[in-house]
């Protein structure tokens, strides 16, 4: 973090004779580097929950609270995922999602029973499948699974796919921190990435809007949205571990945390109130959710419920892809999950 520091005061000057450039060196220094270190924190907690547990020194729960929060800190992360993470296949390494097929369970199975016990190596070098949350969630929570009983067998994975995690965030942190790394293009400019605070700003701005829309899937895609009606449970975002709707409020959170540093760009005053409102009503709503989302999607009742939180998301989505980037003057293109 000392690389912040100094790079934060080199550029103090020049960010404050520009305002875009100014929120663009906060988003850099305020929000995104440190969701990304509390990522890595929670991965080298979730190493140390799954050691004490594996070799006898706590319980399940001590684990489960562990991925629970690395879980949150990934979501968390989502709407800010500029650079590194959304490269070089990282992110599917992280979390595997959406499993059509029941891939998870499959391959896990099919790779644990080829290596006995099943080595770092090995699952380095696996598929995206088995490396990442969705494999040590369907370890630690799914039915069928032994774990307790059958230590031998599990632990190894959890162990290996725990260190992966704590390896992968570290390599992202490194080419944040680095010399003209991912923090430096972000406040220090013309650069490799950005030509301008301008088009830095505009790329922060279209991943947290995806980010957005991929709530809209992520609620959407087990409502039946996607599926003539047909409600998919097991569609939903680690419906196992029943954190569907958790995951659901971190990833608001982290897009709040963006739009937050932008509010003071915007010209319009109604329209930042109106975001506002939206953030302040889609939070709202799913606090107040009654069940976790697996259980609400399978009972017909909850449909008004759920399309009214959808209906909340798919306003905030527009006031910020069509209203506000009007205001800004920046040009967010085409969403790869528009239609969907």
């Amino acid at each position: 973090m000392r690389s912040a520091i100094v790079l934060g005061c080199v550029v103090l000057l020049a960010a404050c004779s520009n305002p875009r450039q100014e929120v663009t060196s906060q988003l850099a220094q305020q929000v995104l580097l440190p969701a990304h270190q509390q990522w890595h924190d929670r991965n080298a907690a979730l190493v140390q929950a799954v050691k004490g547990f594996c070799e006898g020194d706590a319980e399940r729960t001590s684990v489960a609270q562990a991925f629970m929060a690395s879980q949150q800190g990934w979501s968390y992360l989502q709407p800010l995922m500029v650079g590194p993470l959304s490269e070089g296949n990282r992110s599917w390494q992280v979390q595997f999602y959406p499993d059509k097929r029941n891939m998870v369970a499959q391959q896990a199975e099919a790779l644990l029973d080829s290596h006995d016990p099943l080595t770092q190596q090995a699952l380095d070098g696996a598929s995206v499948v088995v490396q990442g949350l969705t494999a040590f969630e369907y370890v630690l929570f799914d039915d069928s699974v032994e774990l307790q009983a059958d230590k031998a067998r599990y632990c190894p994975m959890l162990m290996g796919i725990a260190h992966h995690q704590q390896g992968l965030s570290g390599e992202v942190m490194a080419l944040w921190e680095e010399a003209g790394g991912m923090l430096a293009q972000l406040t220090d400019f013309p650069n490799d990435r950005y030509a301008s605070a301008e088009d830095a700003l505009g790329g922060v701005l279209r991943v947290q809007i995806t980010g957005v829309d991929v709530l809209k899937k992520k609620l959407g895609t087990p409502m039946g949205r996607l599926n003539q009606g047909v409600a998919q449970p097991y569609q939903a975002e680690a419906w196992r571990s029943r954190q569907s709707v958790a995951s659901l409020q971190a990833s608001l959170a982290g897009a709040q945390a963006v739009w937050e540093r932008v509010r003071s760009l915007v010209s319009d005053g109604e329209l930042a109130g109106k975001i506002d409102q939206a953030y302040a009503e889609t939070r709202d709503k799913l606090e107040a959710l009654p069940a976790p989302l697996f259980e609400l999607v399978q009972d017909p009742a909850n449909q008004p419920l759920l399309q009214d939180l959808y209906r909340s998301l798919d306003t905030l989505e527009t006031l910020q892809q069509a209203e506000l980037a009007s205001d800004l003057g920046i040009q967010i293109g085409f969403n790869a999950n528009d239609g969907d």
